[in-house]
C-alpha cells in the first residue's frame, strides 16, 4: 500500500511539473512578437540619389507575408579598365524609403542579402559598402565587403544583426529608412586595357537586395 502512495504521489507531483511548464510556454509564446498581418506594409520610394540609380532605375517590392523587402536596380555598375569613364570606377544609391507599418507595430533591420555580379582582373579589386538609418538618427547599420581578381561570376554576401544589436524605429514616429550604398572598383596591378567591374544591375531579375524586417509591438 505504501508503495502505491508513493507512486501515486510522484505521479501527481510529475503532472502539476508538465501544467506548469505549459503554462509557462504558453506565457511565452502569447508574449512573443509576430508580424502584423500579410499585405500590411507599404514602402514608397521618395527619393533617389546617387550616379547607381538614376530617376525610374530602382524598384521596391515588399513581401507578402511583410517579413521583407526587396530593392532592385537596374544601372548599378562600377567599372574600370578598357572604355570606362574616368568616373566609372565608383558608383552609389541613396534610397529614402517612406515604410508605413500597421499601428502598434515597429520594424527593424535584421538581415541583408546582397547579390550581384563581378568581373575583376588579375590585380584587381572591388568593394561593396552600405549604411542604412533612419531620419535623423545615427547610422543603423553600416557593413562593406572586399573582392579581388581574378574574380567572374555571380556573387552574394549576408549580413545579419544579432537581437541585441536591432535599432528599431520609435514607436508611433513618421521617419524614412535611407539605404546608402556604394560600389567601388580598383585596376591595381591588373591590366588597364581590361575591364573589371562590379555590379548590383537586377536587369535579369535574380541579382536583388533582400530586407528581412525583425517586427515588435509598441
Amino acid at each position: 500500500m505504501r508503495n502505491g502512495r508513493k507512486a501515486l504521489t510522484a505521479t501527481v507531483a510529475l503532472l502539476a511539473s508538465l501544467a506548469g511548464v505549459a503554462t509557462a510556454l504558453s506565457a511565452t509564446a502569447s508574449t512573443t512578437p509576430t508580424p502584423p498581418p500579410q499585405n500590411s506594409m507599404v514602402i514608397d520610394v521618395v527619393s533617389a540619389n546617387g550616379s547607381g540609380c538614376p530617376l525610374g532605375t530602382a524598384a521596391v517590392t515588399v513581401s507578402p507575408d511583410s517579413k521583407a523587402f526587396t530593392v532592385s536596380y537596374s544601372e548599378f555598375t562600377a567599372q574600370v579598365g578598357a572604355d570606362a569613364a574616368a568616373t566609372a570606377f565608383r558608383k552609389n544609391c541613396q534610397l529614402g524609403l517612406n515604410v508605413n507599418v500597421p499601428q502598434g507595430y515597429t520594424y527593424a533591420i535584421a538581415r541583408v542579402d546582397y547579390r550581384g555580379f563581378a568581373h575583376l582582373e588579375p590585380g584587381a579589386k572591388a568593394t561593396q559598402s552600405s549604411v542604412y538609418y533612419f531620419q535623423g538618427e545615427p547610422n543603423t547599420g553600416k557593413t562593406k565587403r572586399s573582392f579581388a581578381g581574378p574574380l567572374d561570376g555571380d556573387w552574394q554576401r549576408t549580413d545579419t544583426f544579432g537581437v541585441g544589436s536591432l535599432s528599431f524605429l520609435p514607436c508611433g514616429e513618421k521617419r524614412y529608412l535611407n539605404i546608402n550604398t556604394e560600389l567601388r572598383v580598383n585596376a591595381g596591378r591588373s591590366d588597364k586595357r581590361k575591364a573589371s567591374f562590379l555590379t548590383m544591375d537586377s536587369t535579369d531579375g535574380n541579382l536583388d537586395t533582400v530586407y528581412h524586417v525583425a517586427w515588435k509591438r509598441c
